[in-house]
Protein backbone atom coordinates (compact mmCIF):
# COMPACT_ATOMS: atom_id res chain seq x y z
CA UNK A 1 0.00 0.00 0.00
CA UNK A 2 1.18 3.53 -0.62
CA UNK A 3 -0.18 5.08 2.57
CA UNK A 4 2.35 7.33 4.30
CA UNK A 5 2.47 7.71 8.08
CA UNK A 6 4.05 10.61 9.94
CA UNK A 7 4.98 10.89 13.62
CA UNK A 8 6.16 13.82 15.68
CA UNK A 9 8.85 13.30 18.30
CA UNK A 10 10.11 13.66 21.15
CA UNK A 11 9.16 10.40 22.80
CA UNK A 12 6.70 11.90 25.24
CA UNK A 13 4.16 12.45 22.47
CA UNK A 14 3.33 11.14 19.02
CA UNK A 15 0.70 12.55 16.75
CA UNK A 16 -1.04 11.68 13.50
CA UNK A 17 -3.02 13.98 11.22
CA UNK A 18 -4.98 12.87 8.18
CA UNK A 19 -5.83 15.13 5.25
CA UNK A 20 -8.79 13.50 3.44
CA UNK A 21 -8.18 15.61 0.35
CA UNK A 22 -4.78 13.98 -0.12
CA UNK A 23 -5.71 10.57 1.28
CA UNK A 24 -2.48 10.52 3.25
CA UNK A 25 -1.12 11.25 6.70
CA UNK A 26 0.14 14.81 7.02
CA UNK A 27 3.06 15.65 9.34
CA UNK A 28 3.08 18.25 12.00
CA UNK A 29 6.03 20.63 11.81
CA UNK A 30 9.18 18.74 12.69
CA UNK A 31 7.66 15.29 12.00
CA UNK A 32 9.38 12.38 10.27
CA UNK A 33 8.16 10.35 7.36
CA UNK A 34 7.46 6.62 7.87
CA UNK A 35 5.89 4.53 5.13
CA UNK A 36 3.80 1.43 5.77
CA UNK A 37 6.52 -0.90 4.48
CA UNK A 38 8.98 0.38 7.07
CA UNK A 39 6.40 -0.04 9.80
CA UNK A 40 5.63 -3.62 8.75
CA UNK A 41 9.32 -4.48 8.69
CA UNK A 42 9.91 -2.88 12.06
CA UNK A 43 6.95 -4.64 13.70
CA UNK A 44 8.04 -7.99 12.26
CA UNK A 45 11.56 -7.66 13.70
CA UNK A 46 10.20 -6.45 17.03
CA UNK A 47 7.87 -9.44 17.30
CA UNK A 48 10.35 -12.08 16.13
CA UNK A 49 13.23 -10.46 18.07
CA UNK A 50 15.48 -11.77 15.33
CA UNK A 51 16.29 -10.39 11.85
CA UNK A 52 16.56 -13.81 10.21
CA UNK A 53 13.19 -15.06 11.45
CA UNK A 54 11.57 -11.71 10.62
CA UNK A 55 12.90 -11.90 7.05
CA UNK A 56 11.44 -15.41 6.72
CA UNK A 57 8.08 -14.19 8.03
CA UNK A 58 8.08 -11.30 5.56
CA UNK A 59 9.36 -13.58 2.80
CA UNK A 60 12.21 -11.27 1.90
CA UNK A 61 15.98 -11.52 2.10
CA UNK A 62 17.65 -10.39 5.33
CA UNK A 63 19.99 -7.70 3.84
CA UNK A 64 17.19 -5.44 2.55
CA UNK A 65 15.35 -5.89 5.86
CA UNK A 66 18.42 -4.82 7.81
CA UNK A 67 18.92 -1.81 5.55
CA UNK A 68 15.28 -0.78 5.95
CA UNK A 69 15.52 -0.87 9.75
CA UNK A 70 18.80 1.06 9.64
CA UNK A 71 17.19 3.74 7.45
CA UNK A 72 14.25 3.90 9.84
CA UNK A 73 16.58 4.48 12.78
CA UNK A 74 18.43 7.17 10.84
CA UNK A 75 15.15 8.95 10.09
CA UNK A 76 14.11 8.75 13.72
CA UNK A 77 17.54 9.84 14.93
CA UNK A 78 17.36 7.21 17.67
CA UNK A 79 18.28 3.53 17.97
CA UNK A 80 15.19 1.31 18.03
CA UNK A 81 16.84 -2.02 18.88
CA UNK A 82 19.46 -3.03 21.42
CA UNK A 83 21.57 -5.20 19.15
CA UNK A 84 23.85 -6.27 22.00
CA UNK A 85 21.06 -8.20 23.68
CA UNK A 86 20.13 -11.79 22.80
CA UNK A 87 17.40 -12.15 21.76
CA UNK A 88 17.05 -8.72 20.18
CA UNK A 89 15.23 -6.20 22.39
CA UNK A 90 13.62 -2.81 21.86
CA UNK A 91 14.98 0.44 23.22
CA UNK A 92 12.62 2.86 24.94
CA UNK A 93 12.17 4.68 21.62
CA UNK A 94 11.55 1.34 19.90
CA UNK A 95 8.88 0.37 22.45
CA UNK A 96 7.00 3.60 21.87
CA UNK A 97 7.25 3.31 18.09
CA UNK A 98 6.18 -0.35 18.23
CA UNK A 99 3.03 0.52 20.18
CA UNK A 100 2.13 3.26 17.71
CA UNK A 101 3.10 1.24 14.63
CA UNK A 102 0.84 -1.66 15.61
CA UNK A 103 -2.08 0.72 16.01
CA UNK A 104 -1.39 2.39 12.66
CA UNK A 105 -1.09 -0.93 10.80
CA UNK A 106 -4.25 -2.25 12.42
CA UNK A 107 -6.05 0.93 11.44
CA UNK A 108 -4.78 0.64 7.88
CA UNK A 109 -6.07 -2.94 7.71
CA UNK A 110 -9.46 -1.77 8.96
CA UNK A 111 -9.48 0.90 6.27
CA UNK A 112 -8.67 -1.67 3.58
CA UNK A 113 -11.49 -3.91 4.81
CA UNK A 114 -13.90 -0.96 4.94
CA UNK A 115 -13.07 0.06 1.36
CA UNK A 116 -13.46 -3.56 0.24
CA UNK A 117 -16.89 -3.73 1.87
CA UNK A 118 -17.95 -0.48 0.21
CA UNK A 119 -16.72 -1.74 -3.14
CA UNK A 120 -18.61 -5.00 -2.64
CA UNK A 121 -21.77 -3.15 -1.59
CA UNK A 122 -21.65 -0.95 -4.70
CA UNK A 123 -21.18 -3.90 -7.03
CA UNK A 124 -24.30 -4.59 -9.04
CA UNK A 125 -25.97 -7.93 -8.55
CA UNK A 126 -28.84 -9.61 -10.33
CA UNK A 127 -30.57 -12.72 -9.01
CA UNK A 128 -32.39 -14.94 -11.51
CA UNK A 129 -34.71 -17.79 -10.58
CA UNK A 130 -35.78 -20.36 -13.16
CA UNK A 131 -37.66 -23.62 -13.49
CA UNK A 132 -35.50 -26.44 -14.83
CA UNK A 133 -37.34 -26.86 -18.15
CA UNK A 134 -36.47 -23.31 -19.26
CA UNK A 135 -32.81 -24.33 -19.43
CA UNK A 136 -33.63 -26.42 -22.50
CA UNK A 137 -35.21 -23.44 -24.23
CA UNK A 138 -33.81 -19.98 -24.84
CA UNK A 139 -32.95 -18.93 -21.27
CA UNK A 140 -29.24 -19.89 -21.56
CA UNK A 141 -28.93 -17.68 -24.65
CA UNK A 142 -30.60 -14.78 -22.84
CA UNK A 143 -28.17 -15.18 -19.94
CA UNK A 144 -25.19 -15.39 -22.31
CA UNK A 145 -26.24 -12.18 -24.07
CA UNK A 146 -26.84 -10.44 -20.76
CA UNK A 147 -23.36 -11.34 -19.51
CA UNK A 148 -21.88 -9.96 -22.72
CA UNK A 149 -23.67 -6.63 -22.25
CA UNK A 150 -23.19 -6.42 -18.46
CA UNK A 151 -19.86 -8.11 -17.68
CA UNK A 152 -19.51 -6.18 -14.39
CA UNK A 153 -22.82 -7.36 -12.95
CA UNK A 154 -22.62 -10.33 -10.60
CA UNK A 155 -25.23 -12.77 -11.87
CA UNK A 156 -26.73 -15.36 -9.52
CA UNK A 157 -28.75 -18.20 -11.06
CA UNK A 158 -31.00 -20.34 -8.86
CA UNK A 159 -33.21 -23.23 -9.89
CA UNK A 160 -36.58 -22.96 -8.16
CA UNK A 161 -40.24 -23.64 -8.85
CA UNK A 162 -42.55 -20.82 -9.86
CA UNK A 163 -44.09 -20.73 -6.36
CA UNK A 164 -40.64 -20.56 -4.80
CA UNK A 165 -39.79 -17.69 -7.13
CA UNK A 166 -42.76 -15.75 -5.78
CA UNK A 167 -41.39 -15.83 -2.24
CA UNK A 168 -37.81 -15.20 -3.41
CA UNK A 169 -38.88 -12.06 -5.30
CA UNK A 170 -40.71 -10.64 -2.28
CA UNK A 171 -37.74 -11.36 -0.01
CA UNK A 172 -35.26 -9.85 -2.44
CA UNK A 173 -33.32 -13.09 -2.99
CA UNK A 174 -33.90 -12.85 -6.73
CA UNK A 175 -34.80 -9.96 -9.04
CA UNK A 176 -36.39 -11.83 -11.92
CA UNK A 177 -37.95 -15.25 -12.27
CA UNK A 178 -38.76 -17.46 -15.25
CA UNK A 179 -41.58 -19.89 -14.55
CA UNK A 180 -44.63 -21.59 -16.03
CA UNK A 181 -47.43 -20.99 -13.52
CA UNK A 182 -49.80 -18.05 -13.77
CA UNK A 183 -50.74 -16.56 -10.40
CA UNK A 184 -52.20 -13.33 -9.11
CA UNK A 185 -50.23 -11.31 -6.59
CA UNK A 186 -50.38 -7.53 -6.26
CA UNK A 187 -46.67 -7.37 -5.42
CA UNK A 188 -45.56 -9.26 -8.53
CA UNK A 189 -45.61 -8.16 -12.14
CA UNK A 190 -45.90 -10.96 -14.71
CA UNK A 191 -44.98 -10.79 -18.39
CA UNK A 192 -45.98 -13.61 -20.74
CA UNK A 193 -43.01 -14.28 -23.01
CA UNK A 194 -44.63 -17.02 -25.08
CA UNK A 195 -46.69 -20.20 -24.95
CA UNK A 196 -44.55 -23.26 -25.59
CA UNK A 197 -46.07 -26.32 -27.25
CA UNK A 198 -46.08 -29.53 -25.25
CA UNK A 199 -44.97 -32.95 -26.43
CA UNK A 200 -45.00 -36.44 -24.99
CA UNK A 201 -41.92 -38.40 -23.91
CA UNK A 202 -42.32 -42.11 -24.62
CA UNK A 203 -40.18 -45.17 -23.90
CA UNK A 204 -38.38 -46.33 -27.04
CA UNK A 205 -40.30 -49.62 -26.82
CA UNK A 206 -43.71 -47.94 -26.62
CA UNK A 207 -46.13 -49.02 -29.40
CA UNK A 208 -46.60 -45.37 -30.43
CA UNK A 209 -42.87 -44.58 -30.60
CA UNK A 210 -42.74 -45.67 -34.25
CA UNK A 211 -45.32 -43.05 -35.19
CA UNK A 212 -43.81 -39.94 -36.75
CA UNK A 213 -46.89 -37.74 -36.59
CA UNK A 214 -48.61 -36.00 -33.71
CA UNK A 215 -50.41 -38.02 -31.04
CA UNK A 216 -53.75 -37.33 -29.39
CA UNK A 217 -54.17 -37.51 -25.62
CA UNK A 218 -56.84 -40.17 -26.02
CA UNK A 219 -54.18 -42.49 -27.43
CA UNK A 220 -52.27 -42.21 -24.15
CA UNK A 221 -55.16 -43.19 -21.89
CA UNK A 222 -53.83 -46.69 -21.25
CA UNK A 223 -50.45 -45.51 -19.93
CA UNK A 224 -49.16 -44.48 -16.52
CA UNK A 225 -48.66 -40.71 -16.55
CA UNK A 226 -45.55 -39.41 -14.79
CA UNK A 227 -45.91 -35.78 -13.65
CA UNK A 228 -43.55 -33.34 -11.96
CA UNK A 229 -42.90 -31.58 -9.68
CA UNK A 230 -44.71 -33.25 -6.84
CA UNK A 231 -44.31 -30.22 -4.55
CA UNK A 232 -44.95 -27.33 -4.11
CA UNK A 233 -48.33 -27.04 -5.76
CA UNK A 234 -49.78 -25.65 -7.95
CA UNK A 235 -47.12 -26.59 -10.47
CA UNK A 236 -46.53 -27.79 -14.03
CA UNK A 237 -47.94 -31.13 -12.88
CA UNK A 238 -51.34 -29.47 -12.38
CA UNK A 239 -51.22 -28.02 -15.90
CA UNK A 240 -50.70 -31.50 -17.35
CA UNK A 241 -53.40 -33.08 -15.20
CA UNK A 242 -55.83 -30.30 -16.19
CA UNK A 243 -55.03 -30.98 -19.85
CA UNK A 244 -56.12 -34.61 -19.48
CA UNK A 245 -59.13 -33.69 -17.35
CA UNK A 246 -60.42 -31.06 -19.82
CA UNK A 247 -60.42 -33.68 -22.56
CA UNK A 248 -62.00 -36.36 -20.38
CA UNK A 249 -58.96 -38.57 -20.73
CA UNK A 250 -58.02 -40.65 -17.70
CA UNK A 251 -54.50 -42.15 -17.47
CA UNK A 252 -54.14 -45.71 -16.25
CA UNK A 253 -52.29 -44.31 -13.23
CA UNK A 254 -50.50 -41.13 -12.17
CA UNK A 255 -47.05 -41.11 -10.60
CA UNK A 256 -45.75 -37.86 -9.14
CA UNK A 257 -42.00 -37.20 -8.92
CA UNK A 258 -39.93 -34.28 -7.75
CA UNK A 259 -38.19 -33.14 -10.93
CA UNK A 260 -37.97 -33.38 -14.70
CA UNK A 261 -34.86 -35.56 -14.79
CA UNK A 262 -36.49 -38.15 -12.55
CA UNK A 263 -39.60 -38.18 -14.72
CA UNK A 264 -37.57 -38.83 -17.87
CA UNK A 265 -35.62 -41.51 -16.05
CA UNK A 266 -38.85 -43.33 -15.31
CA UNK A 267 -39.88 -42.99 -18.94
CA UNK A 268 -36.56 -44.53 -20.01
CA UNK A 269 -37.23 -47.35 -17.53
CA UNK A 270 -40.57 -47.99 -19.30
CA UNK A 271 -42.52 -47.04 -16.18
CA UNK A 272 -44.78 -44.59 -17.98
CA UNK A 273 -45.04 -41.57 -20.27
CA UNK A 274 -44.51 -37.88 -19.47
CA UNK A 275 -45.85 -34.63 -20.96
CA UNK A 276 -43.04 -32.07 -21.26
CA UNK A 277 -42.44 -28.68 -22.90
CA UNK A 278 -41.28 -28.98 -26.51
CA UNK A 279 -37.83 -27.51 -25.74
CA UNK A 280 -37.07 -30.53 -23.52
CA UNK A 281 -36.75 -32.55 -26.71
CA UNK A 282 -33.24 -31.10 -26.92
CA UNK A 283 -32.40 -33.22 -23.90
CA UNK A 284 -31.54 -36.48 -25.56
CA UNK A 285 -31.79 -39.57 -23.37
CA UNK A 286 -31.30 -43.22 -24.21
CA UNK A 287 -34.54 -45.15 -24.60
CA UNK A 288 -36.67 -41.97 -24.74
CA UNK A 289 -38.37 -40.53 -27.83
CA UNK A 290 -40.47 -37.38 -28.15
CA UNK A 291 -43.61 -36.92 -30.19
CA UNK A 292 -45.72 -33.77 -30.72
CA UNK A 293 -49.28 -33.59 -29.43
CA UNK A 294 -52.24 -33.11 -31.73
CA UNK A 295 -53.88 -30.77 -29.23
CA UNK A 296 -54.09 -27.04 -30.14
CA UNK A 297 -54.30 -25.93 -26.51
CA UNK A 298 -51.54 -28.22 -25.27
CA UNK A 299 -49.17 -25.38 -24.38
CA UNK A 300 -47.29 -24.20 -21.32
CA UNK A 301 -46.64 -20.48 -20.75
CA UNK A 302 -43.18 -19.07 -20.08
CA UNK A 303 -43.69 -16.19 -17.69
CA UNK A 304 -41.16 -13.61 -16.55
CA UNK A 305 -41.92 -12.34 -13.03
CA UNK A 306 -40.49 -9.28 -11.28
CA UNK A 307 -41.31 -7.12 -8.29
CA UNK A 308 -44.00 -4.65 -9.25
CA UNK A 309 -42.54 -1.17 -9.71
CA UNK A 310 -38.92 -2.36 -9.64
CA UNK A 311 -36.97 0.56 -11.23
CA UNK A 312 -33.89 -1.52 -12.07
CA UNK A 313 -32.79 -0.96 -15.68
CA UNK A 314 -31.52 -4.55 -15.69
CA UNK A 315 -35.10 -5.83 -15.86
CA UNK A 316 -35.81 -3.79 -18.98
CA UNK A 317 -32.52 -4.95 -20.48
CA UNK A 318 -33.36 -8.63 -20.01
CA UNK A 319 -36.80 -8.12 -21.53
CA UNK A 320 -35.24 -6.32 -24.50
CA UNK A 321 -32.75 -9.17 -25.00
CA UNK A 322 -35.59 -11.70 -24.94
CA UNK A 323 -37.52 -9.78 -27.59
CA UNK A 324 -34.45 -9.39 -29.79
CA UNK A 325 -33.74 -13.11 -29.59
CA UNK A 326 -37.37 -13.99 -30.33
CA UNK A 327 -37.31 -11.79 -33.43
CA UNK A 328 -34.15 -13.54 -34.60
CA UNK A 329 -35.72 -16.96 -34.02
CA UNK A 330 -39.05 -15.81 -35.52
CA UNK A 331 -40.91 -16.48 -32.28
CA UNK A 332 -43.95 -14.32 -31.64
CA UNK A 333 -43.59 -12.51 -28.32
CA UNK A 334 -46.41 -12.79 -25.80
CA UNK A 335 -48.37 -15.42 -27.71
Amino acid sequence: MGTICFLRWPLVASFFACDPRLNRWQPYPGGIDLDSRQLRYFVAVARERNFTRAAETLRIAQPPLSRAIQQLEEECGLPLFDRASRPLSLTDAGKLLFEQAVQVLDRMEEMRAMVARLREAERQRLGVGFVASTLYGYLPEVIRRYRAVRPDVELSLQEMTTIEQLAALKEGRIDVGFGRISFNDAAIERTLLRNEKLCVALPLTHPLSSRTGALGLAELAGDTLVVYPRLPRPSFADQVLALFRDRDVTPAAVQEVRELQTALGLVAAETGICIVPGSVERLRRDNVVYRPLDEPDAVSPIIMSTRRGDPSPEIDLILRLVKEMYRKERIEFGV
